[in-house]
């Protein structure tokens, strides 16, 4: 038996700074079923101090699962991407990129900097609601994720 299978929490990292984003998140969660502990993070900066467990974050676990916004402040979601993708401790953790773009330059930009899928934001719960369904399904129910592990650098 699988850790998905055995409903064991998810670790979540979400970067979003939209509040209405999180909500829509949170309540797709919750409609879903989805097992997980989800944290959330405002920007580039912070997300980067949660996944090398400085700071508020000092013994935090890293996360199953990443979801990205591209359009963060202090550090945006690009180089985010790339600064996660390039660290030999973080390359290894998924990441879905979340956002409201579907600019086809932001799209070859995003799996070019290793973008493990690109989705683009519903903008209404229902259809969050079966997006959120669509990655349970396969990232929590079909994908065989790597081990979660803290990140110390």
């Amino acid at each position: 038996m699988t850790a998905q299978t055995t409903q064991k929490p998810v670790e979540i990292l979400l970067v979003e700074d939209s509040p209405a984003d999180v909500r829509l998140m949170k309540e797709a969660f919750k409609e879903t079923k989805i097992v997980s502990h989800l944290t959330v993070v405002n920007d580039g900066v912070e997300a980067m101090a949660f996944l090398r467990g400085k700071g508020k974050y000092e013994g935090a676990q890293g996360p199953d699962l990443i979801f990205l916004d591209l359009n963060l402040p202090k550090k945006n979601g690009r180089k985010l991407l790339q600064e996660i993708k390039s660290d030999e401790r973080l390359k290894f953790i998924p990441v879905l990129v979340l956002t409201t773009s579907e600019a086809e330059q932001d799209i070859i930009d995003a799996y070019h900097l290793h973008a493990n899928c690109y989705i683009t934001k519903p903008m209404d719960l229902n259809r969050y609601i079966a997006t959120m369904k669509m990655i349970e399904g396969f990232w929590l129910k079909t994908v065989k994720l790597p081990p979660r592990r803290r990140i110390r650098i």
